[in-house]
């Protein structure tokens, strides 16, 4: 199930999408964004998050094209940004990512928030059913959805969305959200898995690296992988990039696995989406 780079779970419409990706939040637009993506697609990485709102789907593109790695071994990511939301504004706001990626077609567009005071996420939703059903993005999907949310779309829309991005971590493990997910065969993908750095030295995470010889983002990333979630670490050190991917030699016991669950806390660490309206 997990043996590399390019091994991936299968989004309920039958795309593949790799199990781990290069996130670029706050990752700066030019050299650092284009030096970020070659490492780590030199490295093996095949999935690429970026967004509208990060403000580096150029240095991305750029990247992606001085690979040289062809396109159809690509999973590129990127998302439609609060003050777009909407139909139309939709439409021209997914043209615009991908003019700046210099892409033909997105493997997976995401809504960035539900943004509910915005009160567009469904009229948005139905924009992007238009542009999969024309054939511009392979997978489309959500980010920061609760369970309410998720269900209000799958009421009013035609498309149950194929990912659902969200804060996941140990101390956060969202086991209500991941269990909806499950059950309606919506990928669940973690941003943010490492805390922000939060996490790096529990001393329950500390034990259990020493214990597999490896660091706490390797234990941190395994414990996603092996809980059934897509993960998108960001680093802009390539032997970071590098470390990150090197979690295939090894498998969390279920012992460590259950001592890894129970750091949850239920605490978010980030914005609650039903309160996060940013335009």
């Amino acid at each position: 199930m997990f043996k590399n780079l390019k091994s991936s779970t299968t989004l309920h419409n039958g795309v593949k999408m790799p199990w781990i990706g290069l996130g670029v939040f706050k990752v700066q637009d030019g050299e650092e964004a284009v030096n970020s993506v070659k490492a780590a697609l030199e490295v093996g990485y095949r999935s690429i998050d970026t967004a509208a709102i990060y403000r580096n789907e150029d240095g991305v593109g750029k990247g992606i094209k001085e690979s040289n790695v062809p396109r159809e071994e690509l999973f590129i990511t990127t998302k439609v940004w609060n003050a777009d939301q909407g139909y139309e504004s939709t439409l021209a706001a997914f043209d615009t990512s991908m003019k700046k990626l210099g892409l033909d077609y997105l493997d997976l567009y995401l809504i960035h928030w539900a943004a509910p005071a915005v009160g567009k996420y469904v009229e948005t939703w139905k924009a992007l059913e238009k542009l999969y059903k024309d054939g511009r993005v392979r997978a489309i999907g959500v980010s920061n959805f609760k369970i309410h949310h998720l269900e209000e779309v799958m009421n009013q829309c035609e498309i149950v969305p194929m990912v659902n991005q969200v804060e996941y971590h140990p101390r956060f493990n969202q086991r209500e959200l991941h269990a909806f997910c499950k059950k309606h065969e919506i990928q669940l993908e973690a941003w943010s898995p490492l805390a922000q750095g939060g996490l790096l030295e529990d001393p329950t995470l500390v034990e259990i690296a020493n214990k597999y010889n490896k660091s706490v983002a390797q234990i941190i990333i395994r414990w996603d992988l092996q809980t059934g979630v897509v993960t998108i670490p960001k680093s802009t050190k390539p032997h970071r990039i590098e470390e990150n991917a090197n979690v295939f030699d090894f498998e969390l016991s279920p012992e460590d696995m259950t001592k890894i669950n129970s750091l949850n806390t239920d605490q978010r660490l980030f914005a609650d989406p039903d309160d996060f309206n940013r335009v």
